[in-house]
Parts: structure tokens; C-alpha cells; sequence
């Protein structure tokens, strides 16, 4: 029997109220730097960001959507969101769920958004 199977991980203690508030101040800073290549608006502020799980151990879990699923960077974008947010060192992991349900609106863009693309 190997040595290193039979070492038990111990569980985390779970998040803080103010450790999370900090990681997600973070993880929004961090989601702000990735823009939609057509579009001169960040993903967080155009609304592509669904969900975004946390767990005790800092892995991460983003669900996030496209302005149109044909869009030329969708097997690039998930890549681009994973490095942005391993970039912040207290993170384990990251990982990207592309979504299509529901649909991506422009109701879903922020009103920075809508003011930088004129759309008000």
C-alpha cells in the first residue's frame, strides 16, 4: 500500500463573512478585467456572469453566458475568465461553465454598461 493513500485531507474551516466579502470584492475586480472582444464593456457589466460558488476551500465556480452563442470566442472566453481569477492567490482553482439558460439580454447589461454603449 502506498504511503500517500492513506493520508486523509482535512476539511476547511468555512469562510468568514468578511473573507468572503473580501474574495468577492476580488473575484468582481478580477471579472472586470475581461471584455467581450466585440463589445468595448466588460463581461461582469454586460451581465454575462451568472453565478459565481465560493467553497470552503477557495475553489471557484463561475456559471457565464455570451452575448450570442455563436460568438467567435466562446471556446476562448472560459479560459480567459479561469486566468483572470487565478490571479488572485488566495484561489485553489477556477472553474468555467459556459450556460446558454437562460438567454443573454441586454437587461441584463449594468447601467455603466448601458451608459458606455449609449443604450439609454
Amino acid at each position: 500500500m502506498d504511503d500517500g493513500a492513506s493520508i486523509e485531507t482535512q476539511p476547511s474551516a468555512p469562510l468568514s463573512q468578511a473573507e468572503l466579502d473580501q474574495l468577492t470584492d476580488q473575484l468582481v475586480e478580477k471579472l472586470k478585467t475581461v471584455y467581450d472582444p466585440e463589445i468595448p464593456v466588460d463581461i461582469y457589466e454586460l451581465g454575462l456572469i451568472y453565478k459565481v460558488d465560493v467553497s470552503d476551500d477557495k475553489d471557484v465556480l463561475i456559471d457565464m453566458t455570451l452575448t450570442a452563442p455563436g460568438c467567435p470566442v466562446a471556446g476562448e472566453m472560459p479560459g480567459w475568465v479561469e486566468d483572470a481569477v487565478k490571479e488572485i492567490p488566495e484561489i485553489r482553482s477556477c472553474k468555467v461553465e459556459l450556460v446558454f439558460d437562460p438567454p443573454w439580454d441586454p437587461s441584463r447589461m449594468s447601467d455603466e454598461a448601458k451608459l458606455q454603449l449609449n443604450m439609454f
